[in-house]
């Protein structure tokens, strides 16, 4: 096969409008314009609104092109382009090839009667969705989300393009992916599927070669290299079209292993079509052994819900993910990767592709299989009512689904197929169940506990597929109850309720939950001129999505803390605030793994700057929650079940080998006089919950003591400590904190800046910083307790040296917040 690129530049036009502009392919519309400086920044300010006519408007792109000779002399030649978004009509040399409704799917035409050597030309306009979607809506109106453009649900585009509770209302237009000539004389490979067999400890890989023009004396050959560089080799004779299988035998195989759990072993594997031992098509895979299962069994409160990889149950540690720019072309694979290899860092063992995104694209999988994530896949259905009784609309879907799942089967890091997000719950729970919209209901029913479940597993019958998240299984029944199935749980962020609430929660799998936050300080510059520094001004309101999301989040944080003396004080206090309530849900259900088999908080990332329940900002930037979280998901996590008067202390295991250590505790004053002490020895089991001390200390408790009192906990093993943790029996703005008065020490070895740190009195939530530089350090937002000695690290920015380290290196603490 020849293949010629049609990337590169191209130019585009306003539709009904004469001037040509230079366009990048791929790419979209929206940077283009901001490239040529048309447009404002639509991330800054309130200037979202004001570049709203974008995608209002028809647009159109076009380029000429001489055919490569080795490209026109082939017998076929085809157009394909992998991605345009959306609604497009494509036209070569005159003649108009067809039109296209659907982001997610690729599209190929034969154009090879239409091409010459030279100056041919193609043309690719696309309509406004925006306006499509008013004039669909106006039609029939289908329920949405209310921070959405209207009618999103008719077309096949990421809803969240539309406008979310964290989202701008940006809808790309363009070529998104990658657009090419394929020539090819006699036959290609238009499909592989790749399977594997365990038994005995040995693995077969089977593949089944579908092939474009087949013929008799077509061969196919499978090769497949070890991660050591072995290498496997057979090859077999293509008996029909819809080819026949041939499988390899791995013996001793390397596994692959989630992150934390063992080696991402991965093997490289070739496909090759051979006529007359001449290869004439090839495609190539990264391909990790294992097995993976979704096991559900009746136990004692319902029905488990625990994923099981290469016979090992484990508890799932994740985030959800979203799309990680509203234009995702301009996404880079550092960008990418750095997400990606944060969340790793994490623990993170899951990532929930969220279904208001998309298919994301194979950087992303390749990332997820190299970094031991797990990828719980949602169909792109989300949070609306969709025409699932057209005709034409679910023919649309099928060729998607299709397309899609034949991609991704074979990733080591697919762990399930979900049908939707929240539109099981939509019917069950919200406003939809009314009598004018049952054949509505009937075609969500039919569609997502039928029609899909059938085309997923026709085309990949080794995952599982589940009909929506939240769901029990058992249609419109109970789908975001704790009996069985995964739970959304959104009481304290909606609800307004205590984080304490998380701890009256028991799902079998909590597969979302979230508390918002500022984006940190140098993000907020980004967007927001100091004089609108205010958590109510204009433009910090039109960088919150969420119509309440302000006040929600100043009202719980004024239940934790003392109002805060300044903007940038509330910034800092909205980062530990969310961090401390996702700590405290995850801490609980870590404590009950028997019962609650993963956790997968909202949100890992962010797609803009904004304020939201994200982890990662849209920079990559690691919020509060984001450090809590390396300590929440450590593989051995130390915690404290806090009641009014008595802590227990508690160790949650997903190591794969027992541990032993020491556990010590002390009842303390803020300035550290021990009041009461003890240590315990400890072993823990893998995979294991090991409830080693539980304390009443009501003796020492009255309203002034509860104030000076912490309790602390620390697990030892020898001479490391690895983890500690801190409780209080008062609420931290009741807390009698003093002047910490923090003392740092800086030093640099081998390009590593490392930090000692120690207090006088008890420092609540320490943040360290340097300023000028984005860094990851080793911990922050700790509690360092006094007396005590804690060091942190971080790499040391480029072409800095010790002496700039210092002079830019900033920590602070709760106190630090109201006190002048």
């Amino acid at each position: 096969m020849k293949i010629q690129s049609l990337t590169g530049t191209w130019l585009f036009r306003q539709s009904e409008t004469t001037e040509w502009l230079e366009a990048n392919v791929p790419g979209g519309v929206h940077t283009d314009l901001l490239a040529l400086g048309k447009i404002p920044d639509p991330f800054v300010g309130d200037n979202e609104r004001r570049v709203a006519w974008v995608a209002e408007s028809a647009w159109e792109y076009r380029r000429t092109f001489d055919v490569q000779p080795e490209v026109l002399q082939r017998k076929h030649i085809w157009l394909v382009c992998d991605g345009l978004d959306t609604l497009a009509s494509i036209t070569v040399n005159g003649k108009l090839l067809g039109t296209t409704a659907n982001m997610f799917r690729q599209y190929r035409w034969d154009v090879k009667p239409l091409l010459k050597a030279d100056g041919n030309e193609i043309q690719i306009r696309f309509e406004s969705v925006v306006k499509y979607a008013a004039q669909k809506q106006s039609a029939r109106a289908l329920a949405g989300v209310s921070q959405a453009i209207s009618g999103g649900p008719y077309v096949r585009k990421a809803p969240c393009h539309f406008g979310w509770d964290w989202g701008p209302q940006l809808p790309p237009i363009g070529i998104w992916k990658d657009i090419r000539l394929e020539a090819f004389d006699t036959a290609r490979i238009s499909e592989v599927h790749l399977r594997q067999f365990h038994v005995d400890g040995n693995v077969s890989v089977e593949t089944r070669v579908e092939v474009e023009n087949w013929s008799e004396g077509l061969f196919v050959q499978l090769q497949i290299t070890s991660p050591d560089g072995e290498v496997h080799s057979a090859k077999a004779e293509l008996k029909s079209r819809e080819g026949n299988p041939l499988s390899m035998k791995i013996e001793a195989p390397q596994l692959w292993w989630p992150n934390g759990l063992g080696d991402q072993s991965l093997y490289h594997v070739q496909v090759k079509l051979l006529e007359s031992d001449s290869a004439i098509d090839e495609k190539e895979y990264q391909l990790g052994l294992r097995t993976i299962e979704l096991r559900q069994e009746p136990d004692e409160w319902g029905r488990s819900f625990t994923f099981v990889i290469n016979g090992q149950p484990f508890f799932a540690k994740g985030s959800d993910w979203i799309p990680a720019d509203s234009f995702p072309t301009r996404l880079t694979e550092t960008s990418l990767e750095g997400l990606i290899r944060s969340a790793a860092e994490t623990h993170q063992n899951m990532l929930r592709v969220w279904g208001g995104g998309f298919y994301e694209d194979e950087r992303f999988y390749d990332l997820c299989d190299r970094y031991g994530i797990l990828v719980w896949q949602d169909f792109i259905f989300s949070c609306s009512i969709y025409p699932l009784d057209d005709p034409e609309f679910l023919e649309n879907v099928r060729v998607e689904v299709i397309e899609n799942v034949r991609r991704l089967r074979h990733r080591a890091s697919l762990a399930l197929w979900c049908g939707n997000n929240e539109m099981e719950q939509g019917w069950a729970e919200w406003t939809w169940d009314r009598p004018e919209l049952q054949d509505l209901k009937a075609a969500y029913d039919h569609f997502f506990h039928h029609t899909l479940a059938e085309w997923s597993v026709a085309e990949d019958p080794d995952h599982f597929y589940w009909p929506s998240s939240p769901s029990s299984d058992t249609p419109f029944e109970n789908p975001n109850g704790q009996i069985q199935g995964d739970a959304h749980y959104w009481d304290v962020w909606h609800g307004r309720k205590p984080f304490t609430a998380y701890r009256n929660q028991y799902p079998r799998f909590m597969s979302e939950f979230g508390f918002q936050a500022l984006p940190p300080l140098e993000t907020i510059r980004t967007y927001a001129p100091e004089s609108e520094w205010n958590m109510t001004s204009y433009i910090m309101e039109q960088h919150q999505k969420n119509a309440s999301g302000n006040s929600l989040m100043v009202g719980q944080m004024l239940d934790t803390f003392r109002l805060p003396k300044d903007f940038e004080s509330l910034v800092y206090l909205s980062l530990v605030l969310q961090a401390e309530g996702i700590r405290y849900g995850v801490e609980h259900w870590r404590r009950h793994t028997d019962r609650v088999a993963g956790t997968l908080y909202w949100q890992l990332n962010d797609c803009w700057p904004v304020a939201s329940w994200s982890s990662l900002d849209y920079f990559g930037r690691w919020k509060a929650l984001h450090y809590a979280a390396r300590r929440f998901y450590a593989p051995l996590m130390l915690s404290i079940e806090d009641e009014p008067t008595r802590h227990s202390v508690y160790i949650s295991s997903d190591l794969r080998e027992p541990w032993e250590g020491l556990v010590r505790w002390a009842l303390v004053t803020l300035d550290g006089k021990v009041v009461a002490s003890g240590e315990k020895a400890v072993q823990v089991k893998p995979f294991s919950v090991t409830a080693v001390e539980s304390r009443d200390f009501s003796e020492f408790l009255n309203d002034d003591t509860r104030r000076d009192l912490a309790f602390i906990a620390e697990l030892w093993q020898g001479e490391n400590c690895h983890a500690r943790q801190t409780a209080f029996f008062t609420p931290t703005k009741h807390l009698m904190l003093k002047n910490p008065q923090i003392k740092s020490r800086l030093s640099v070895k081998d390009g590593m800046l490392s930090i000692e740190l120690s207090a006088d009195s008890l420092a609540r939530l320490v943040e360290c910083s340097l300023a000028g530089a984005d860094v990851v350090f080793s911990d922050n937002y700790f509690d360092l307790p006094a007396q005590k000695q804690v060091t942190v690290s971080a790499p040391l920015p480029t072409g800095w040296d010790l002496a700039k380290a210092q002079a830019a290196f900033n920590v602070r603490s709760v106190y630090d917040t109201y006190a002048s």
